[in-house]
């Protein structure tokens, strides 16, 4: 439980409201800030206006998927007022608040840092990305289906990278009958690869491996598709590249070839926003209890 916990909403999307349902069946006490819009209602939480006060009792600080701009701008799809984070908000914070946030920027690791305050990323840690994993594989077959007049069932895969959302892309698409050939550069990576009965191969050999490709996924967040790559592949091929932005493709040279090319970042707050949600719900209130549980407290955070 959660009970004398208190916790400060600032910002943020549908995902955010799984969160604070979370942390209001949970018996936190929450403050929220962004949401004038918002019209439902959840037991402990109270709508408020910012001021460096309110922040004087907080626990945790929970921020968007998307942290802050580097400008300082929370995003709030609740508001209908620009919000930024101000630095005097974090100092009236307790030594012991922790901010919570799916990915940081340098402005809020600045203040996090300046006022010595702990800040979680929630999109580094490998639970929340193998469980978000599901939905961004979802969205990118959902993808794959619009953008193509063939079965995904026969057709040549070829996905880049074997990390969290690689691996589950290439097991499902070879669960759905896909011929999937996965790119990597580390010998593990190959041979679990190679263990799941699939074709690997090093990303050097990546021209070879293209020629035929119908549909080829990128989860790289570097260049490894570039021209030179793209120049090889067939005129009728789909790229989809689920990389983080800017991704790993030369999107112009795709263009200019007549190849469709999407980019894809953050597919499971587009496709899946409560599921998104609710894994984010239950990563957030694990941590808060485990952070309590750290202090020695029980029913409730000391003061």
């Amino acid at each position: 439980m959660l009970t004398g916990c208190h916790v400060a909403f600032i910002g943020g999307d549908a995902r955010q409201i799984e969160v604070i349902k979370k942390c209001s069946e949970l018996d936190a006490t929450i403050l929220l800030i962004g949401f004038n819009r918002l019209e439902s209602q959840y037991p402990g939480a109270t709508k408020v206006n910012p001021s460096p006060e309110i922040f004087e009792e907080v626990d945790a600080l929970i921020l968007p998927v998307v942290g802050t701009q580097d400008d300082g701008i929370v995003e709030s799809i609740f508001s209908d007022q620009i919000i930024i984070l101000k630095d005097e908000w974090l100092e009236a914070l307790p030594d012991h608040c922790v901010i919570y946030t799916g990915m940081s920027t340098p402005y809020l690791e600045q203040l996090a840092s300046k006022y010595n305050l702990k800040l979680v990323q929630l999109l580094e840690r490998d639970d929340v990305a193998i469980y978000n994993s599901i939905p961004t594989v979802e969205g990118a077959l959902m993808m794959a289906i619009q953008n193509t007049d063939i079965t995904l069932h026969g057709s040549h895969c070829v996905v880049l990278g074997l990390g969290r959302v690689g691996m589950t892309l290439a097991r499902t698409l070879h669960a759905i009958g896909a011929k999937v050939f996965v790119g990597a550069r580390k010998k593990e990576h190959l041979a679990r690869i190679y263990e799941m009965s699939l074709t690997p191969f090093h990303l050097q050999e990546i021209k070879q491996y293209v020629q035929h490709c119908d549909i080829l996924f990128n989860t790289i967040p570097s260049k490894v598709v570039p021209a030179e790559v793209i120049v090889h592949l067939p005129s009728h091929a789909l790229i989809i590249d689920l990389a983080s932005n800017p991704g790993g493709v030369d999107f112009r040279f795709a263009e200019k070839r007549g190849i469709k090319a999407l980019l894809a970042p953050g597919l499971p707050g587009i496709v899946a926003p409560k599921t998104a949600g609710r894994i984010l719900a239950n990563v957030v209130t694990q941590l808060l209890i485990e952070e309590r549980q750290a202090r020695g407290e029980n029913d409730g955070f000391k003061r």
